[in-house]
């Protein structure tokens, strides 16, 4: 299962999928993946992308701090090249049911980012849950091929839904 969120508005759906991370550890949910963390550092420029790894103490920033008249894409490629490598490690060793990945955005539409890594945990009978913008949908939607869920911009429906994959994944696996 391929579920996802479209947010209303710009990095709502990165504190969505964080609170929904927090929520499902605490009750014990084995969940692996990323949530992106925006840290304001200066009234004046964009925030910066952190990228933190679900069940590892690990954070990667993933923008580049490129001045205050910078204009265009801050996206440090390497760094996000570096989560994905460490997210790919992390599928193959967890017993998780469940992938969070921040966004399905424009590096997945272009076949990179994280695309490779949402394929990797489907063929793993492993459930995702990402967010699509507006924009990237028609991309995301390609890339689904019919097998998306959306699911509302509700916390606690998005943690029923998340809940509900882990148990079916386990069901499945446990003899």
């Amino acid at each position: 299962m391929l579920g996802y969120v479209s947010p209303p508005g710009r990095e709502q759906g990165d504190a969505l999928l964080l609170d929904v991370a927090e929520r499902l550890l605490a009750i014990g949910t084995p969940v692996t993946g990323v949530v992106q963390v925006n840290v304001p550092h200066d009234p004046e420029r964009p925030c910066h992308m952190d990228l933190r790894l679900l069940g590892q103490s690990d954070t990667i920033r993933i923008s580049q701090d490129r001045g205050r008249l910078a204009r265009g894409c801050r996206l440090d490629s390497g760094a996000l090249a570096l989560a994905v490598h460490q997210l790919k490690t992390s599928i193959a060793t967890s017993d998780a049911g469940l992938l969070i990945v921040n966004k399905f955005g424009k590096q997945e539409c272009e076949g990179q980012g994280f695309r490779d890594v949402i394929a990797q945990a489907l063929e793993a009978d492993m459930a995702v849950l990402t967010t699509v913008s507006a924009g990237h949908l028609p991309g995301f939607v390609d890339f689904a091929a019919g097998f998306e869920t959306r699911l509302p911009f509700d916390r606690d429906r998005v943690i029923d839904w998340c809940v509900a994959q882990a148990r079916r994944h386990f069901a499945a696996t446990v003899p």
